[in-house]
């Protein structure tokens, strides 16, 4: 597959390898004594590793929401496993990647019944970590044009500590991918981040919902996906249409990421990189309910780039489980497998 370019760990700096020509370039250095290859799928590593929140959702469709102040009755409410950090991890495995998720959840029957959800789903749930604080609630309301509005009571999923996650740095230095979102504390993602960067483990992050981070997280970043809205608060640009979304991801490409990926929603997705700048658009469905799409697709693009894909073949595949998703009503349970996805695409390429 094509060799991916990040940043190279600093135990393989020059000043560790007493380069003889100072002018030689590090990573043709690196290369020829085969220490290294600037590739997220080197031999030393397997899987995907997400690291998290996991919410229990509980939603109400009604056919319109509430504005400030009012009540709207005749909703259908169901409850399920969710959070970005669970949503993706299971995205991933339904859709054929080697999946351990890492999470907080509290010692209650939410935290309880979602690690079951998970295990049944066979995700590696060895390193779920309990916190003594509950766990996390996400309370969503979803219209009938399927737009949603989410609250959520973040509960364990705050007592993430960049001390957990080096307790992980085993399993962050052997995963292939880690895929990350900002539903935990951000000390804690940057934390993650930095480690798998410094040792060669791609790095995948979703910033949603958008927060501050310090400006060096960024350049940790393998590949970054965020939708409009987020890339417009971490970039500073206002993105309303393709152009301005492009002028957004080479900002953070100055800033150090490795890739963008703005996902434009019904629009499709624009994908920069090296330079290059290339339009996914969008699979034309009548959606149903958005709430799981963003977290489909970084899932199925994270396991479409295990298996050696192109970033652009990647987010083609990406494209067509996320279609599938926004058909469905729920989270989790709108996440497709991957029979589905490879039938939906045969399809289009016919």
């Amino acid at each position: 597959m094509p060799v991916q370019s990040y940043k190279i760990p600093r135990i393989f700096q020059a000043s560790s390898l007493d380069l003889k020509n100072k002018n030689l370039n590090i990573a043709q250095t690196i290369a020829q004594r085969g220490k290294y290859t600037l590739r997220h799928n080197h031999m030393d590593k397997h899987g995907i590793l997400v690291i998290g929140s996991s919410n229990t959702d509980m939603t109400v469709r009604t056919e319109r929401l509430p504005l400030p102040g009012e009540t709207v009755l005749g909703g259908e409410f169901t409850m399920g496993a969710g959070g970005k950090g669970a949503n993706q991890a299971v995205a991933a495995k339904r859709l054929g990647g080697d999946v351990t998720f890492v999470c907080k959840v509290g010692r209650d029957l939410f935290g309880e019944n979602s690690v079951k959800t998970y295990s049944k789903e066979g995700i590696d749930t060895s390193h779920i970590m309990y916190s003594e604080k509950p766990s996390g609630i996400a309370l969503i309301n979803v219209d009938a044009n399927a737009e949603n509005s989410i609250s959520v009571a973040s509960g364990a999923n705050i007592d993430f500590t960049p001390e957990d996650i080096r307790g992980l740095e085993d399993i962050i230095r052997k995963a292939s991918i880690l895929l990350l979102q900002l539903e935990i504390p951000a000390a804690a993602v940057s934390e993650a981040a930095r480690i798998a960067s410094e040792s060669g483990t791609y790095v995948v992050l979703n910033p949603a919902p958008a927060c501050s981070l310090p400006e060096e997280t960024y350049r940790h970043v393998s590949l970054l996906i965020p939708n409009e809205t987020e890339m417009s608060q971490i970039s500073g640009i206002d993105v309303h249409d393709c152009k301005s979304a492009e002028e957004a991801a080479k900002e953070m490409l100055r800033r150090g990421t490795g890739s963008v990926i703005v996902t434009l929603g019904a629009k499709g997705s624009l994908l920069c990189r090296d330079g290059k700048t290339d339009f996914i658009p969008s699979r034309k469905v009548q959606a149903t309910d958005t709430t799981a799409a963003g977290d489909t697709y970084c899932g199925a693009l994270c396991v479409a780039l295990s298996e050696g894909k192109s970033l652009e073949d990647a987010a083609r595949f990406a494209t067509a489980a996320s279609s599938i998703a926004v058909t469905r009503h729920g989270a989790q349970e709108s996440i497709p497998a991957r029979e589905e996805v490879e039938h939906v695409m045969s399809g289009t390429e016919q």
